[in-house]
């Protein structure tokens, strides 16, 4: 008898879809409200003025304005959305 399959399965047969993480608006270019600014991994960006983190930690707009990249101090950075009064 045999021990072993005869048209055994391969074991890295999977292929997983990605991330798609990154910026998905640039500095300096106009957003509406609810509009994704990043998608990340943890908190590399931090939210600014009019700007709130979700749950998987990608950033987004809660007002419509221009988007600003900057840094809060030395190392933290920061992305904040200016409004237009």
């Amino acid at each position: 008898m045999a021990h072993k399959k005869g048209q055994g399965s391969i074991r890295n047969g999977r292929d997983s879809n990605p991330n798609y993480l990154g910026l998905k608006v640039a500095d300096g270019q106009s957003i509406l409200a609810g509009t994704i600014i990043l998608k990340q991994r943890g908190t590399k960006i931090h939210p600014g003025m009019n700007v709130q983190r979700a749950n998987d930690d990608s950033l987004f707009a809660t007002a419509d304005g221009i988007v600003q990249f900057g840094r809060k101090g030395r190392t933290r950075k920061i992305v904040t959305i200016v409004t237009e009064n």
